[in-house]
């Protein structure tokens, strides 16, 4: 049965005209996105088929072009609009984040950085300035390393943080791996920030690395 001639409660979009977006499930907000589906395919059972082939919305819009490019269906038009989604969401959580609401909320700044850091295929060090009211004030990817290490300057972070009059710090890495528990080495990088900054007044909040998994908060292990 065409899309056209199911029951109009089930067509997407007359759900999402009728019930809102968070009425509808994902392959049917895909479903929507995409537009059509494939020969003899409608485009809810495609969208089916998609996230079950990358396990879900968040691999399937962080997958490299390369790979969204060898699946049946899937051309450049079709990457490019889901690019444009997980860039929407990245400006959306840093809006956020910007005005000071994320910090009231943790999990937002986890996801913020999950959005940034997991399709990434090596380790990249990045660093999170704030102002006096814990407002982000830059997002800096600072140390680009090889699949399982980043090379860390404690030195440029504190050029970084007086250069923009950041009051405060989060730092974050991921792990390519996928595994997202702390190192040795980690905890050794955390431990010479956390001295290096207080050098100059600058509370480091916080370390997160993000795996494949729930991101892991050096704050929330009682690391720092």
């Amino acid at each position: 049965m065409k899309l056209k001639e199911w029951p109009e409660t089930e067509r997407p979009r007359e759900k999402l005209q009728q019930l809102g977006a968070a009425a509808l499930s994902d392959a049917e907000l895909i479903a929507i996105l995409l537009g059509s589906g494939q020969k003899g395919v409608d485009v809810v059972s495609y969208s089916r088929q998609l996230l079950a082939t990358f396990d879900g919305v968040g691999p399937l819009l962080c997958a490299p072009a390369e790979k969204l490019l060898k699946y049946h269906g899937i051309g450049p038009a079709r990457v490019n609009q889901l690019q444009v989604v997980l860039e929407l969401s990245r400006r959306y959580l840093q809006w956020q984040l910007k005005r000071g609401d994320g910090f009231t909320e943790p999990a937002m700044v986890k996801d913020y950085l999950t959005t940034q850091l997991r399709h990434q295929s090596r380790e990249v060090f990045v660093v999170l300035l704030l102002d006096s009211q814990h407002r982000l004030l830059r997002y800096e990817e600072m140390f680009h390393g090889t699949i399982n290490a980043a090379p860390v300057y404690p030195r440029e972070v504190l050029k970084m943080v007086m250069q923009h009059n950041a009051a405060a710090v989060i730092l974050a890495h991921n792990h390519p791996s996928g595994v997202a528990e702390p190192s040795q080495a980690d905890q050794r990088v955390t431990e010479r920030l956390k001295k290096a900054l207080s050098l100059v007044d600058v509370a480091l909040l916080d370390h997160f690395i993000i795996g494949s998994g729930d991101p892991v908060s050096f704050a929330e292990r009682g690391l720092l």
